[in-house]
């Protein structure tokens, strides 16, 4: 409880720019967390379902393999069932590989802005957070050079001591801000880059399979 009243007075004694500060960690907050849901959903084992719908492929049951990805909210899935629903109107030979395989690029090119949506906010959001602690330090050691200038002189070094203290919370803040969010952006980067070349992968072994006769 003595923390949590110590972080309200270290936020108000910070002043004005705080509270942008603040806006700025409520922003990242929630587009950290839509972006975690979504991968969290748009990610699969990609071994696991290619297991699954592999047999059906080889057999050219393309229908069932379709079935299967029917309803899923993952990446893979819809795009693998793109190439699949492409597939089976006429069975594919190696001369029609090129165009299933731009049916199955341009099914990609449907998904990559989802996977990518609002992430380069992060980087963006992080930089403003920093640069407004940096300008509330800046607006505050201002005010309290200003307001020692009438003080007593046996006070002056006690009031700067004071105003400087103040005025680095916001660039404390402002740091506290920027630094989780860069680490969230680097770790949604990884999770979107994996789930991307996992779709790479798996429509190669898609393509292969069904032209492989």
């Amino acid at each position: 409880m003595e923390m949590f009243w110590g972080g309200i007075d270290f936020f108000k004694s910070g002043g004005l720019f705080m509270y942008p500060i603040l806006f700025v960690l409520a922003l990242g907050t929630a587009i950290i967390i839509e972006r975690f849901i979504f991968l969290s959903k748009a990610g699969i084992d990609g071994k696991v379902f290619w297991n699954k719908i592999e047999p059906d492929i080889r057999s050219n049951r393309l229908e069932d393999a379709i079935q299967q990805c029917t309803g899923s909210d993952a990446a893979l899935p819809k795009v693998l069932m793109a190439g699949l629903e492409k597939a089976s109107h006429s069975k594919p030979t190696k001369d029609d590989r090129e165009e299933l395989e731009n049916h199955i690029e341009e099914a990609m090119l449907s998904i990559m802005p989802q996977l990518e949506r609002r992430t380069h906010y992060l980087p963006t959001l992080a930089n403003i957070s920093t640069l407004l602690g940096l300008l509330g330090t800046i607006i505050g050691l201002i005010q309290s050079f200003q307001s020692i200038t009438a003080a007593d002189p046996s006070q002056k070094a006690t009031m700067l001591a004071h105003g400087v203290s103040v005025a680095m919370n916001t660039t404390a803040f402002g740091l506290m801000v920027a630094i989780p969010i860069m680490l969230c952006y680097a770790y949604i980067q990884s999770r979107t880059i994996k789930i991307v070349d996992m779709l790479d992968a798996f429509s190669i072994k898609l393509l292969n399979t069904l032209t492989s006769e």
